[in-house]
């Protein structure tokens, strides 16, 4: 009997033990599952910080590759600017003379009084291997009828652009862009367009819309070209036009001081002043740097003038006539001289409702923009090519 009561004892004894046991591998099992639970939370947590930290860091880097890309442009331009500065600095002193108390080589101001005279006899050097000039108008289209009597409607005149930009009136400062001519032809109003706010109002019709870039004439006291940047949305270089006493260009259309042009070989001014006032000038302008290349005094008359524009290096000026809505290109100015008047046809535009107040051309759709009495025109040109004279 005593001994049962020992083996009783003994196994009550082993078993509380081994309830222990389970009761402290259960702590033990909870608190590992909690300590498991807060790293999981800490771990998240700080998984989220780091993917917060990296998109902020994506973003910082973003903005600084933006930073950096526009001040490497605006370094780019300020060796330009300054030459720019330079010249016309030159210029001012060629024009208001020395003051007395400064010592002046004679020669260097005679150096810089026949820079212009230079340009203008000096053989010019072809860009392109263009040669072809109009040989009649094939068709016209009449687009639409959108805004005042006057302005100037365009195309990127660049291979990879087809979006239009619209200049309303003569002097303003908002242009509005079209995505393509059908969106133009289609929109109610500008109810397709998108507005660009010029940092200056533009003045006349004679802008011009190239490679992204617009170049619009600024007239405060003198006149200045402008190179705006539609990309960044800020002016990348601007010149006074180094030209005294202009008169507006075409005799027809006085709000035109002067005219931009683009062709196959770039960037054209045509222009005229109060020195041969009775007829038009034109000039070769770099398109990066707004310098002006090369300077022609032609033989085309400014009186009855509507409009002009340059295909290939050749001056293409047009004149109302007699007869109501009639026009003609009477008069052409070949910078290579290949094509004289003698040379070029006899060529009319088709009857409209007034005067023309912008000529644009493209030399990649070969196609001319007009302005005509708050009509947007098409002209659709058949080329043919210059002989050797």
């Amino acid at each position: 009997m005593r001994g049962l009561v020992v083996l009783v004892t003994l196994t009550c004894f082993a078993t509380a033990q081994h309830q222990a046991l389970i009761d402290y591998l259960e702590r033990r099992l909870l608190a590992i599952e909690d300590r498991i639970s807060l790293w999981h939370e800490q771990t998240t947590r700080y998984a989220s910080e780091l993917r917060e930290l990296k998109q902020q860091m994506v973003s910082q880097l973003e903005n600084l590759d933006k930073e950096k890309e526009a001040l490497r442009t605006n370094l780019d331009g300020v060796g330009t600017r300054v030459d720019r500065v330079e010249r016309e600095l030159d210029y001012l002193e060629t024009q208001n003379g020395a003051q007395p108390c400064v010592d002046v080589d004679d020669k260097l101001i005679e150096q810089q009084v026949t820079l212009v005279q230079e340009k203008q006899k000096a053989k010019y050097s072809k860009l392109s291997d263009c040669s072809d000039m109009i040989s009649s108008i094939k068709a016209m289209k009449i687009l639409k009828r959108f805004g005042g009597p006057k302005g100037m409607w365009t195309k990127d005149m660049s291979k990879t652009s087809g979006k239009v930009y619209i200049f309303n009136g003569t002097d303003e400062d908002s242009v509005y862009e079209f995505a393509t001519v059908q969106d133009f032809a289609r929109s109610l109003g500008m109810s397709l367009s998108k507005s660009l706010k010029l940092p200056s109002s533009w003045k006349g019709t004679g802008h011009a819309v190239y490679n992204n870039h617009v170049y619009y004439l600024n007239q405060v006291q003198d006149i200045t070209v402008v190179k705006y940047d539609m990309r960044s949305s800020s002016i990348t270089d601007s010149a006074v036009f180094p030209v005294q006493d202009h008169v507006p260009v075409y005799g027809l259309t006085p709000e035109t001081v002067m005219d931009l042009a683009v062709d196959e070989e770039g960037l054209w001014v045509i222009y005229a002043t109060r020195q041969n006032e009775r007829h038009i000038s034109l000039a070769k302008l770099d398109a990066n740097s707004l310098d002006i290349e090369q300077m022609w005094d032609t033989s085309c008359p400014r009186e009855n003038a509507e409009a002009a524009f340059v295909i290939c290096g050749t001056l293409y000026v047009v004149y109302n006539t007699a007869q109501p809505g009639r026009s003609r290109i009477q008069c052409v100015f070949d910078v290579n001289d290949m094509v004289t008047n003698e040379d070029a046809p006899l060529i009319y535009f088709p009857k409209r409702y007034g005067a023309h107040s912008s000529l644009k051309y493209n030399p990649h759709e070969q196609l001319l923009y007009a302005w005509d009495d708050g009509y947007q025109i098409l002209y659709k040109l058949v080329m043919k090519k210059k002989l050797e004279i």
